[in-house]
């Protein structure tokens, strides 16, 4: 279906996603990528060589000062073009008698500095705005602790009061972010972080209809903040002092050894299953094999060991790249990854590659349903390509390092090994390797957990097949043109994947157990109980404004996946559960092919409304599928907005609230037989105004959607079952 050569050029669609690396960081890296020019290239021979390794004798730089009529001449250059390109930079060097690559060290330096200056007149501003917020906090506190019952004057009651408290919560929450942002910025300049303020408030009980509440919006990427929970670990951690990186370098360097072996080794290490289609880890003989490693394993940890091989359609170049990127990688495996990022990095690599680079990362670990506690790990992640020409980047935990009470996962060395193959192929073979604390996982969804399916090398492999797949057929230029609703507008094809891409994230992040969120449990019944959570929508031009109530539950069919799968994305089944279709005609309007599997695909769809008084309704669907997990995920958007889209125009500004569905198998079967575990998520805009309050109308509305979706989609799988 696809043509491999749309790889041999090397490029891969570029995912859009911001570099976590700064511009100083990078006018950093380039000044020292310069000065070492003029050392012997013997020094690229020491792969990731410590500070101690170094002649301790200090070397006297050589220091070029521009003169007066130069800079002057550059300044006013850089306030027409402030990135000249190297047409223009090499006219400039000949004009001010420079060398290029000081003109272009120049712009570099000017450009870093324009924006530490912005980022300081930020800090100001925040600082002022922070003050505000916290006299505000007093002042709501004081009028909280003063207020008296209407009916019999007395003191209010905790109860009484959840709603006004709970804004109260939001405005501190608010707070203790911008805080800590500033913070971060603060640490730039001073070298140290600064202290952080304490609560305002006191942590209260959480009680049953009480709703946690956090914010959309451009400055909190992460998510909403967390109410009532042990902390955010991934925020909590910092980046490893002078003193951890020798010991991280080391570290790293014993875990690609452990990383390679365990990736190519087999019996008595590996084992086979019985039904010969996994490989199971002899823990004895790893403990054998690899007697330091990371320590014992914590009480009460279990073991989760596994490996997976696959061909996949990507230059083994880009995969380096993207997994070596945490934007990239987080947006590639969306559906694994809730949150991640970039403390440090030590270690950019060698000769314009990532061969040795080294980075500290924290991230968030899940299953698409609120019934799963998601992993949270803090973990060096380093690159290096073997004599061979393979390719390996590895994880492995730094607990020990700094070691973190409520951590509940450790990563020993996991990854994979990338080999390049013909025509733009790679083959990867993957690791995973953890110890976990999972005892906080339902009932529901121990199986599936204890048998590797749900954070297992297996389904990292078969995401990345698919994902890379869908990479593909957004390069592919020969789209056949005769199939009626299929779009060949190159530019309109990357938008409208752009546009599914991006709601296929937001589904996947706001329907898991992450630290960021607070369900709520409304009817307490049993494990097919609906959840709530409510978020602030501002200043997002992705979302629309307003108060978002998200709703999911999760329950098991006796029904295959495929099945499951095929129904919920099929238009001519979809009044059977969409509600909110009102009984109206599904048409699919157009399609984008994502891969092999015809269910892999990218669709919008019409509804033609039963009453001729409603306006159509146009969705984007995306459905996707491989044998370790299926998502059915849709939205409602604006049709003007989709003509643009579909015209090549930018999508980042379609307003979507995406809803749908997470089918994964129930561990205790083969997928093609067993049973599955469905997880329906809605998320609804239940007022427009984002300081309203919610009425539990909303929330009773809400509930019963999601509950009547449920008992109509068991229902029309229990007929066709029978």
């Amino acid at each position: 279906m696809f043509q491999p050569s749309i790889f041999d050029d090397g490029k891969l669609l570029p995912l859009d996603m911001p570099q976590n690396t700064s511009d100083s960081d990078f006018a950093r890296i380039r000044d020292d990528d310069f000065d070492s020019a003029t050392k012997s290239g013997s020094d690229n021979n020491h792969e990731l060589a410590s500070g101690d390794d170094q002649d301790p004798r200090p070397k006297k730089k050589r220091y070029h000062r521009h003169t007066q009529h130069q800079i002057q001449e550059m300044e006013a250059f850089f306030k027409e073009c402030p990135h000249p390109d190297d047409k223009q930079r090499k006219e400039l060097s000949r004009e001010l008698g420079l060398e290029p690559l000081q003109v272009k060290f120049w712009f570099q330096n000017k450009r870093t500095q324009m924006k530490n200056q912005h980022e300081r007149h930020e800090n100001t501003q925040l600082r002022t705005e922070n003050e505000k917020l916290r006299a505000d906090n007093m002042r709501y506190r004081e009028a909280l602790s003063n207020a008296s019952c209407p009916n019999c004057g007395g003191p209010t009651a905790i109860g009484e009061m959840s709603f006004d408290e709970h804004h109260l919560r939001l405005e501190n929450a608010r707070l203790r972010e911008e805080i800590d942002r500033i913070s971060a910025i603060a640490a730039k300049y001073v070298g140290k972080p600064v202290v952080n303020y304490p609560l305002l408030s006191p942590p209260v009980p959480s009680r049953p209809l009480e709703l946690g509440m956090g914010n959309f919006g451009p400055q909190s990427g992460l998510g909403g903040d967390i109410y009532g929970s042990a902390g955010d670990l991934i925020r909590s951690i910092s980046a490893p002092t002078e003193a951890d990186k020798p010991m991280i370098i080391e570290l790293a360097v014993a875990a690609m050894e452990e990383l390679t072996r365990m990736a190519q080794l087999g019996e008595p290490l590996w084992m086979t299953s019985l039904d010969g289609s996994t490989n199971v880890l002899n823990e004895d003989e790893y403990l054998r094999t690899f007697p330091r490693g990371i320590g014992p394993k914590p009480s009460g940890f279990k073991c989760e060991a596994s490996r997976e091989s696959a061909v996949v359609i990507m230059n083994h170049i880009n995969l380096v790249e993207i997994l070596m990127d945490v934007n990239q990688w987080s947006t590639l495996f969306s559906g694994i990854v809730s949150r991640a990022m970039t403390l440090e990095v030590l270690s950019t690599g060698v000769a314009g590659n990532y061969n040795g680079a080294l980075q500290v990362m924290t991230s968030e670990f899940q299953v698409p349903s609120p019934l799963v506690p998601t992993r949270e790990s803090y973990y060096v992640r380093y690159c290096k390509q073997h004599v061979d020409g393979t390719w390996a980047v590895v994880d492995v935990s730094l607990d020990d390092l700094r070691p973190t009470p409520g951590l509940r996962c450790r990563r020993r060395p996991s990854g994979c090994l990338i080999q390049e193959m013909p025509n733009g192929y790679s083959k990867v073979t993957w690791v995973e390797h953890v110890e976990v604390d999972d005892r906080g996982v339902h009932s529901l969804y121990k199986q599936l957990v204890s048998s590797g399916q749900a954070f297992g090398a297996k389904r990292w492999v078969t995401t990345l097949d698919r994902q890379c797949e869908r990479l593909a057929s957004a390069m592919a230029t020969n789209i056949p043109t005769g199939d009626v609703g299929v779009i060949t507008n190159q530019e309109g094809r990357k938008s409208m994947l752009k546009l599914a891409e991006r709601m296929v994230i937001s589904f996947c992040a706001g329907v898991s157990a992450s630290t960021t969120h607070t369900w709520t449990t409304l009817s307490g019944t049993g494990a097919d109980d609906v959840r709530v959570m409510t978020r602030k929508s501002i200043d997002d031009p992705g979302r629309p404004p307003g108060i978002v109530l998200s709703a999911a539950t999760s329950f098991w069919l006796p029904v295959p996946p495929k099945r499951i799968f095929d129904f919920l994305r099929d238009e001519n089944s979809r009044s059977e559960w969409d509600i909110l279709s009102n009984g109206g005609v599904v048409q699919e309007m157009a399609h984008i092919a994502n891969g092999r599997d015809t269910g892999n695909c990218v669709s919008l769809l019409r509804v033609n409304s039963a009453n001729s008084s409603q306006s159509n309704m146009l969705i984007l669907q995306e459905s996707c599928t491989d044998p370790t997990a299926s998502f059915v995920i849709y939205a409602p958007v604006d049709i003007v907005a989709m003509n643009v889209v579909l015209n090549g125009g930018d999508p980042d500004y379609v307003a979507l609230l995406p809803s749908g569905f997470a089918i994964l198998p129930d561990g205790t079967a083969e997928t093609a037989t067993g049973g599955s575990l469905l997880t329906v998520a809605f998320q609804i805009l239940v007022d427009s105004v984002p300081t309203a309050k919610l009425s539990l109308g909303s929330v009773a509305t809400v509930n019963n959607l999601i509950a009547c979706t449920a008992e109509r989609i068991k229902a029309s799988l229990s007929c066709e079952t029978a």
